[in-house]
Order: structure tokens, then sequence, then C-alpha cells
């Protein structure tokens, strides 16, 4: 039986002020500092783990069945037929290091921040490559179950899918950095399960949409700046009112003082 522990116990996943060697950042552990700079500090600097929460089998089943779709249009370097359908001049961007890049646990998309010392980095799902401009376009697959309409105009407006923006300026903000000339233009493709059958038959069928998205990059340097100092803090910073996990912690602190 293995004894769970509330704190982190592998040395590379936590901060130290006094080391010299570069600390890595997962692009998911930057939107926390956005999110809530005590519990970003609380994770990276104490050492306190978030609550874990079971994994999405489903969604990662689509996400690896779409990279093997992609791959092989990618190998045949003809434009997949989302492309044609959106009258897209793509085809699925090939390079020798693609494998690494989708994985975040083994590398990823990664530079070094020197001002910082700290590497970013994450996991994509894939890259296009526009033969008009020349650039990397940036794709991010999306599985979930509505019964709304997926469309441009609304997708991204929902609060709950501003860090999908966010992934995709960090995403971009780090090709760049690795010296790719980069698209301003991502898309979230993004596939819907049907709730229109009138039985499951062992099977579900998608709806596919693909959804434009403009990202901004301008603010990113600013705000790994700030994180910086934030993990040479020498006190946790304040409790943020409008963090969830914050409003637990202090929460069942003040019933156990009772």
């Amino acid at each position: 039986m293995t004894i769970k522990t509330s704190f982190r116990t592998r040395k590379s996943t936590l901060y130290d002020k006094s080391s010299s060697e570069p600390f890595k950042i997962s692009r998911s552990k930057f939107f926390n500092f956005l999110s809530c700079k005590r519990c970003f500090y609380l994770d990276r600097v104490i050492g306190l783990k978030e609550i874990s929460s079971p994994p999405y089998t489903l969604n990662n089943t689509v996400d690896e069945l779409l990279k093997k779709e992609f791959d092989y249009y990618r190998k045949k370097k003809i434009p997949h037929p989302i492309m044609l359908k959106n009258k897209l001049n793509f085809i699925p961007y090939d390079n020798e290091s693609l494998d690494v890049w989708r994985n975040s646990l083994t590398g990823g998309i990664a530079f070094h921040h020197e001002k910082t010392n700290l590497i970013i980095h994450g996991g994509i799902d894939d890259i296009w490559f526009d033969l008009d401009s020349k650039k990397l376009v940036v794709v991010d697959y999306k599985a979930q179950s509505s019964s709304n309409a997926v469309l441009a105009s609304t997708y991204l407006k929902s609060e709950w899918r501003f860090s999908y923006k966010i992934q995709m300026d960090v995403y971009v903000f780090i090709l760049r950095k690795m010296k790719f000339e980069v698209s301003d233009t991502t898309y979230f493709y993004v596939c819907n399960a049907e709730k229109k059958r009138s039985k499951f038959d062992n099977k579900i069928d998608f709806e596919v949409s693909l959804i434009p998205y403009k990202v901004d990059t301008n603010w990113i340097d600013e705000k790994i700046v700030e994180m910086k100092k934030i993990l040479n803090h020498k006190e946790i910073p304040d409790i943020n009112i409008e963090c969830e996990k914050c409003a637990y912690l202090k929460g069942g602190s003040n019933f156990f003082k009772l």
C-alpha cells in the first residue's frame, strides 16, 4: 500500500532560491501562477501538492487518435480534410522533434528565459504548416460533449475557457523563442460528442469544428519576471479571495480553530 503525502518529495519540482540551475516551469504551472500567486508559491516553493484529479481518459483517447490521424496525412505531405473544408492551404507540419514536443513529461517545447533563469515548457497537440505564409500554425485538440453548437463567435467567450487562450499564447511565445516563424492565428480542433442518438450502440458520434484564435504574446515576458519575484519571496503571498483553493484552505483553518 502506497502512503500518500500532501508534500512533494522530488527536489527537482521545488524551487531553491540558492541554486544557480535553471528551474523548469510548465505551461500549466505558469497558468497556476496567473490564477493564484499564493497557491503557486505553496506548490513550487513550499511543496504543497495540488489536489489530484482522475485522468481524463476519454479526452486523452481522442487526442491520441487524432494524432495518429493527422500523422497519416503528415507522412503523405497532403492536407487533412478539415483543412480542405475550411479552405486552408495547410498541411500537417513534419519535424523530427514532433514526438518530443508533444510530450510535456519528456521535454515538450521549451526555452530558457535567461533574465529569470527559468525554463518555460509545455506539450503541444499539433502543428500545421501554412503553405502561403510559410509559418507554423499551433493547433490544440479539445474533446467535449455539449448540446450547444460549437461556434467561433461564442466558443472562447466562456470564462472557464480563458485558460485555453493563455495556453495558445504561451505555446506561440515558446516556439518563437525557439526561432520558428509562427502565425498569430491558432486553431482549436473541437470534437463535440453528440447526444442525439437513440441508443449508445457501442459508439459515440462527434461533430468537429475548427475555432480560430489570434494570440497575444506581448504580456508574457513581464509575467515571467513577476513569477520569478514571487518564487523569491521570503513569505507566503496573501490569500486570494477569488481563488477556490485559498477559500477552502482558509475555511478549513477557521473551522479547526473553533
